[in-house]
Order: C-alpha cells, then sequence, then structure tokens
C-alpha cells in the first residue's frame, strides 16, 4: 500500500475487524434476552455499510483489498467469548463495544491527521463520516453503562 491508500486501508480494516467482532458478539448473545441487542445490530450495519464504501472505493482504484490477519480474528473471538461468558450484562457489552471503538477513533484521528493532504477528497470524506460515526456510537452505548 502507498500513503495515498493508508487512509482507506484504515476505513477498511477496522470496519471489517468490527463486523467480524460485533457478528460474533451478537451470536454469542442470540439465545439471551439483552436490550442492548438491537443497537448492537445497528452498529454492525453501519460498520457493514462503511466496509462496503470502502471495498467500491478501492475496487474503482484497481488496488488489492487488505486482509486483517486470522491470528487478530480468532484473537478477539476467544475474547468475546470470555467476557460475555463472565459477564452478559447490557453494561458489560456496551464497555466492550466502547473500548473497542476509542480504539478506533484514536486510530481513525491518527490517520486522518497523518493523510488529510495526500489523498483524494472521496476518502477523506469517507474517514471524516467513519470518525463521526464511531464517535456517535459511543454515545449511544453509554446509556447502557
Amino acid at each position: 500500500m502507498n500513503e495515498k491508500t493508508e487512509l482507506l486501508k484504515h476505513i477498511y480494516e477496522d470496519s471489517e475487524m468490527a463486523s467480524y467482532t460485533i457478528e460474533e458478539l451478537l451470536q454469542d448473545l442470540e439465545k439471551k434476552d439483552n436490550k442492548i441487542k438491537k443497537l448492537t445490530q445497528e452498529l454492525l450495519n453501519e460498520y457493514q455499510d462503511f466496509l462496503y464504501k470502502s471495498k467500491d472505493i478501492f475496487n474503482s482504484k484497481n488496488k488489492k483489498l487488505p486482509q486483517n490477519s486470522m491470528i487478530g480474528k480468532l484473537s478477539a473471538k476467544m475474547g468475546i467469548d470470555k467476557n460475555v461468558k463472565d459477564d452478559n450484562s447490557d453494561s458489560s457489552i456496551a464497555t466492550m463495544l466502547i473500548k473497542g471503538i476509542s480504539t478506533g477513533i484514536i486510530n481513525t484521528e491518527k490517520k486522518i491527521n497523518d493523510y488529510k493532504d495526500i489523498v483524494d477528497n472521496e476518502t477523506l470524506d469517507l474517514a471524516k463520516k467513519f470518525l463521526y460515526f464511531q464517535q456517535q456510537s459511543i454515545e449511544k452505548l453509554k446509556i447502557y453503562l
């Protein structure tokens, strides 16, 4: 990847990992009676939307899609399984999601600052929307704490 695609790569990889982990979380919560499931599904839908949008931009530029490591995904799955087994309360689920999204916000802000003068307007606009979505997601999750 070159510098012109680093910001787009971040959006793609972060939304792919978030989609994967939230799908795993929803599977773990499937037979449980959590009120947070509806919001979690909405977050998944939004992350998948960013995944598809970033994928479309990659494809329009004839660039190869980056891939998250299977080790990272397996590690995330094990962490989710353990956390849900230990405490599947809405507060615990919200805390877990807020921690993950907060890391994403920090990384997105850094990437925007690092590459805002290099990337095309389409990518920068998508990154700003992605950051805003992440920030709003945390606000929505706080009601479950």
